[in-house]
């Protein structure tokens, strides 16, 4: 017998151990790639986690890290959004109607990523990232005292806190629209989304992006 004939049941045994041990990869709610997504924003690339996830579920496990909350996976941090973005238009608090419920924030999510996928045919995690992207400020005021007085001055905006204030945004931005609207809150955070992802000046969360920018131009 050939040398060739030993070597091949061998090596084949081998491959088919590595195919055993190879990591799977997870799909979003088993049906999106989040490896498919690209960030364009140099600046937010570091701070945008798209580990691939099943659930976007992480049980707070960041909470006790400082700055770990850009480990976190994007679609888990605008779930964390969703659940507390309710606000009453007298006193423009929030109501923490649905603080706690993430269960519900997640299926919330997995309905809104199924109806951008059959309205647009995109990937849902990418139309999230780059609504992100769109409606991270860059630039905002803060005050300075000299003298006595107080002066507003513009400032760069951090990279984290510029997606937390555009998560915050789209989240509220959503919330809004869905109070004494015909529409489900589903398609309202849909039709935020969608806009944002455009940069369309009709989504709250750019329009607040471009205000705070204009102010901030306006200090410099």
């Amino acid at each position: 017998m050939s040398d060739k004939e030993h070597t091949t049941p061998a090596a084949s045994s081998e491959t088919t151990d590595d195919a055993k041990h190879e990591t799977p990869h997870l799909l979003l709610f088993g049906k999106w790639n989040p490896s498919e997504v690209q960030v364009r924003d140099i600046g937010l690339q570091r701070y945008i986690s798209l580990k691939p996830v099943l659930i976007p579920h992480t049980a707070g496990r960041h909470a006790n890290h400082r700055f770990h909350k850009s480990k976190v996976p994007i679609v888990e941090r605008f779930v964390n959004k969703l659940m507390n973005a309710g606000s009453r238009k007298e006193k423009k608090t929030r109501t923490g109607r649905g603080s706690g419920k993430k269960a519900r924030a997640i299926g919330i999510l997995r309905r809104v990523f199924e109806m951008i996928d059959h309205r647009t045919g995109l990937n849902p995690i990418q139309v999230l990232v780059t609504a992100v992207e769109n409606a991270a400020p860059a630039e905002e005021t803060t005050r300075i005292s000299y003298g006595g007085m107080a002066y507003p001055r513009s400032v760069d905006v951090a990279p984290q806190r510029r997606i937390d204030l555009a998560l915050r945004y789209l989240a509220v931005g959503a919330t809004r629209n869905a109070h004494n609207s015909a529409k489900s809150y589903e398609e309202c955070i849909v039709d935020e989304l969608l806009l944002a992802y455009k940069g369309d000046s009709a989504s709250f969360a750019i329009a607040r992006k471009d205000e705070r920018e204009r102010v901030a131009r306006s200090a410099r």
